[in-house]
């Protein structure tokens, strides 16, 4: 129950920035916004202020800004010509409607990240901490212990996890070194042997790591370029997930979660504290507004390539087009919405 609530709340706060968007620009410009809606229908409860009718819906994995004239998921096709409808706008102004959507979780992760630089402080990579140590492994026939902080191989510092994996594949297998550990506060010094993997193709030592951290204090302008920089490099490795993706290098199934799996993350990141969980959250709303860039019907990326074409055309793309393609795109993304779930859900038995 407790990794529901918090999913919900964490979903709920990203739909609302990302829809708020989407009202602010349409606001601006003078488009009629209908309806704001947290969940998709049907409708729960809310109340209606002027022309809008703010609510809550029953079905908590999304929500949507209805604007008068626009043809969208709802499939409303109902166009006046009224000068408060979409339609009616400049096509760059749709698309700074459009647009400033997936960009508000984009600065929301920006935020989020340099909040929790501000209050934590820079992060800087201080060496491998050992999480686990296979039985009968040259680590664990050394001494080498899980909790164990890895400062150096050899007389080569250690700073991050990918540093370890090189050096102990540049030393190669049979070959002996000597790993620096921090064990609580004291130094320990360990020789041991690496042993090839046939399986991975290099050698090894038999532990599992995760990355270590130091944190230094920041002021506010320091903290924002910094959720800016790690913004742009999440961006980056983003990006470089969905090619691969894409050009069938890595698998969709290993790759992908939906919101079985992502409330599981959640709820698991919820319970080792508020940093983490911040952390995963400014994550989870880069990955809405890159996804939503992507050129899929009823995706915001969907519309600003109707917006391209019509710029191209020097008129709109007809309505029953744009109601077809709308139309493909909901089975397209039902279709991928069934396949997350159900690998969610496999996942859970394996």
């Amino acid at each position: 129950m407790t990794t529901a609530i918090y999913f919900i709340l964490v979903l709920s706060v990203l739909v609302f920035i990302h829809e708020l968007g989407h009202f602010l620009l349409a606001k601006m410009v003078g488009i009629r916004v209908e309806r704001f809606s947290i969940g998709f229908p049907p409708r729960m409860f809310g109340r209606k202020i002027g022309e809008t009718d703010y609510c809550i819906s029953w079905i908590p994995l999304g929500g949507y800004v209805k604007m008068s004239g626009m043809v969208d998921e709802s499939m409303d096709a109902t166009i006046s010509g009224a000068p408060w409808e979409f339609m009616s706008k400049s096509v760059f102004q749709r698309f700074l409607v459009i647009f400033a959507g997936p960009a508000m979780n984009y600065l929301l992760a920006v935020v989020l990240f340099a909040a929790v630089t501000w209050s934590q402080g820079e992060r800087h990579p201080a060496g491998a901490v050992v999480q686990s140590v296979s039985d009968n492994m040259p680590a664990a026939l050394a001494g080498v212990q899980a909790g164990d902080r890895l400062l150096a191989i050899g007389e080569t510092p250690v700073e991050t996890t990918t540093d370890v994996k090189i050096l102990i594949e540049q030393a190669g297998a049979n070959t002996p070194i000597r790993l620096t550990l921090l064990r609580g506060a004291d130094t320990v010094r360990i020789s041991t042997t690496p042993a090839f993997n046939p399986e991975l193709g290099r050698p090894v030592l038999g532990f599992n790591m995760r990355q270590a951290y130091e944190y230094s204090p920041v002021g506010p302008g320091a903290a924002l370029a910094s959720g800016f920089a790690e913004t742009i490099h999440l961006t980056r490795m983003i990006g470089s997930a969905f090619a691969r993706i894409f050009d069938g290098s890595e698998s969709a199934r290993d790759s992908l979660a939906g919101p079985v799996g992502i409330a599981r993350m959640v709820g698991e990141v919820a319970r080792t504290g508020m940093i983490p969980l911040l952390r995963f959250m400014a994550f989870l709303s880069l990955q809405l507004a890159l996804l939503n860039m992507l050129p899929i019907p009823v995706l915001d990326g969907g519309h600003i390539v109707f917006l391209m074409l019509e710029s191209i055309m020097r008129r709109p793309v007809s309505i029953r087009t744009r109601m077809v393609v709308q139309q493909i795109g909901m089975v397209f993304l039902l279709g991928i919405m069934v396949f997350v779930i159900f690998n969610d859900i496999r996942r859970l038995f394996l």
